[in-house]
């Protein structure tokens, strides 16, 4: 479907119980939401009385057009159609600190292109504290159905933004007071031996490569995860939870 200017209309969708109840929980526009026929327990029940309440448009569908809609091949009975996701910008994640007065506490991917890293790592880091997070526009996993639902509706209470580049982006944090930490295998300092209190800012790279050149250089320290056994890698969204919990604990 196509506006007169012949740009097309964007839609999204979010599937799944729970991110379908942390979306309509958190006030974000829906356009409707589509329930597999004869599903009216559990959660689905709670999902049609908070729906009826927004007055959301609810139509009820077979099990096999269910399937062919779902992007995700685990819609649990039910798919809510969105606006394409609404991405903050870096200032909206330093006054949400602000505003709880904190300090900031921020999470840069760069270049992580594994739509499930991306959810698994919203949902760390929504769980942490994290005051947001910021990806880049290009060669990267942007926020899509899967990573709601990875995320189990994290997204829906997480500013996430997206910058042009990266390492400007840095130099701005670095210019609002951010200290910002890498991470990476070649240095000597381990997480839990460097000091994380204070305005943060911790950058994760890419799965395979890690953080490029640039950016690495532009970090004020890195650190790494210490490896014992025989694979000498953790899972992008493993080594973040590791390193964001670390900080977490040292901010108390």
């Amino acid at each position: 479907m196509k506006e007169k200017n012949n740009k097309e209309i964007e839609i999204d969708q979010v599937e799944g119980r729970n991110s379908v109840i942390e979306l309509l929980e958190s006030g974000r526009d829906i356009n409707k939401i589509f329930i597999q026929s004869g599903e009216k327990h559990g959660s689905i029940n709670k999902i049609i009385a908070i729906a009826n309440e927004r007055k959301i448009l609810i139509t009820q569908i077979s099990k096999e057009k269910m399937n062919q809609m779902s992007k995700t091949t685990n819609h649990q009975g039910v798919i809510a159609i969105v606006p394409p996701y609404d991405y903050a910008q870096v200032e909206d994640i330093l006054f949400k600190a602000t505003t709880l007065q904190e300090e900031p506490f921020v999470v840069i991917l760069d270049g992580i292109e594994d739509v499930h890293n991306l959810g698994s790592i919203i949902r760390t880091a929504e769980t942490a504290g994290v005051h947001g997070i910021i990806i880049p526009k290009r060669r990267a996993a942007s926020v899509n159905a899967t990573v709601n639902k990875v995320s189990a509706g994290a997204v829906e209470h997480m500013q996430i933004a997206r910058v042009n580049n990266i390492v400007e982006t840095i130099k701005y944090l670095k210019e609002q007071g951010l200290w910002i930490c890498g991470t990476d295998m070649d240095t000597k300092t381990y997480y839990y031996d460097q000091d994380m209190k204070g305005p943060i800012a911790i950058v994760i790279g890419s799965e395979g490569y890690g953080m490029s050149r640039l950016v690495k250089e532009n970090c004020d320290f890195l650190v790494k995860i210490p490896m014992k056994g025989k694979i000498t890698s953790l899972n992008a969204s493993v080594s973040a939870g590791i390193v964001i919990y670390e900080a977490a604990k040292q901010r108390k």
